[in-house]
């Protein structure tokens, strides 16, 4: 039996985006990972709701949307999920992954948690992707069956947010980020436009920030370019979304189950032509074969894409790849034939704020990604501020 109110990432973990790859506990998943399909909105084959999702009007938001695609719910009578647990992993992992439960935020959840430098805090809507990206941070991470859980709570989990306002280390010692305001990271642990369709929860976190007369801004990031939902929505500027890029080969080859890129920069100009301020979150970044000219050729779409929109503001967060021997592992077992470069021998080893092991590209690799991103972007998008390097 899965319990649904035990988180599948630990809380000491740091957050997918922020490719941290600290403090990962294993798990065997040896052959369990799916083909890479093109990108599609997830239907999930099973849905069910545990008892406590239908005493919140918003678990009961989400269930009214489902049925509406014409998704049964299946109502549990705990919050204890059978039927997940197959022969072998693959089974368990194919039949997790297709499964949505809808549930309320476990309490470790709603104790949010700084998020630097992405955010001020974290604050988790769900948790659980059905993209396959062979990279995947988290994938290392999970305690379970990987089950996604979207929170029927979500009012109550907006409404707390007020205690955290004027709190927080990131934006307070960056000048470049003093105008975001106390900064609320919502895509820590889920990429939000692979499951907005099916809960709208993020379009009443938008509209909840954009009605919100304080000095706060919402954030996430997103590999999936449908935000027709999002035009139009009263955001009043206190939104950032950004779109996770990469140059084609990465996009191509390891990122299955998401929108092609070009699709993703449109969806760029789409949201920044409706106001919202935007943001590329380019990770994670590999120098590859060509890849000046790769993320050259990238960074010209992005150009062309918000060529022209009025009153850009338009951020970048720049990410290397790193691992450790426990995601390493457990990626390729999920990736057997993945072309992602994981050599210890040609990377530098070092240990997080966890005491954990990293495998990070060498000093003079670092500062050649660095410096050219960093000079290209100036020249090539020169309304972009760059927020971080990591």
């Amino acid at each position: 039996m899965t319990d649904l109110n035990v988180p599948l990432a630990l809380d000491e973990i740091g957050a997918p985006h922020s490719a941290s790859g600290e403090e990962v506990w294993t798990h065997d998943l040896s052959g369990v990972a799916p083909p890479a399909r093109p990108a599609r909105r997830w239907t999930p084959k099973r849905v069910v709701a545990t008892p406590p999702a239908y005493d919140h009007p918003h678990g009961l938001r989400i269930m009214a949307r489902l049925e509406a695609l014409g998704l049964e719910v299946e109502r549990l009578k705990t919050a204890r999920l059978t039927g997940v647990r197959g022969e072998n992993d693959r089974q368990t992992y194919a039949r997790a992954k297709s499964t949505l439960a809808v549930v309320v935020s476990p309490p470790s959840r709603r104790k949010l948690q700084p998020i630097a430098p992405s955010a001020d805090w974290r604050v988790d809507l769900a948790e659980g992707c059905p993209a396959h990206c062979q990279y995947c941070y988290l994938a290392g991470s999970l305690s379970g069956p990987p089950v996604t859980r979207v929170y029927a709570d979500l009012d109550d989990i907006l409404d707390g947010l007020a205690d955290y306002v004027g709190q927080g280390r990131v934006t307070s010692r960056r000048a470049a980020r003093r105008d975001e305001g106390t900064t609320f990271e919502a895509s820590c642990y889920t990429d939000p436009l692979a499951l907005d369709h099916l809960t709208g929860s993020w379009q009443r976190a938008v509209e909840h920030f954009g009605a919100w007369d304080a000095p706060v801004q919402l954030r996430w990031t997103t590999k999936f370019g449908d935000v027709d939902a999002f035009a139009g929505l009263a955001h009043h500027g206190r939104t950032r979304v950004r779109l996770s890029v990469n140059c084609l080969p990465v996009t191509t080859r390891m990122e299955g189950g998401t929108s092609p890129l070009a699709e993703r920069i449109a969806a760029l100009r789409t949201l920044a032509l409706d106001g919202y301020a935007v943001g590329l979150t380019i990770a994670p970044i590999m120098p590859v074969d060509g890849w000046r000219e790769h993320y050259g050729e990238l960074l010209d779409a992005v150009a062309a894409a918000v060529d022209g929109v009025p009153g850009l503001d338009l951020t970048a967060e720049l990410i290397t790849h790193r691992f450790t021997p426990g995601s390493k592992e457990v990626l390729l077992g999920w990736y057997p034939r993945t072309r992602l470069e994981m050599d210890e021998e040609t990377r530098s080893r070092k240990r997080g704020k966890f005491g954990a092991v990293k495998y990070v590209y060498p000093p003079d690799v670092m500062a050649s990604l660095r410096g050219w991103f960093s000079s290209e972007i100036a020249a090539r998008l020169p309304a972009c501020r760059i927020l971080y390097w990591t």
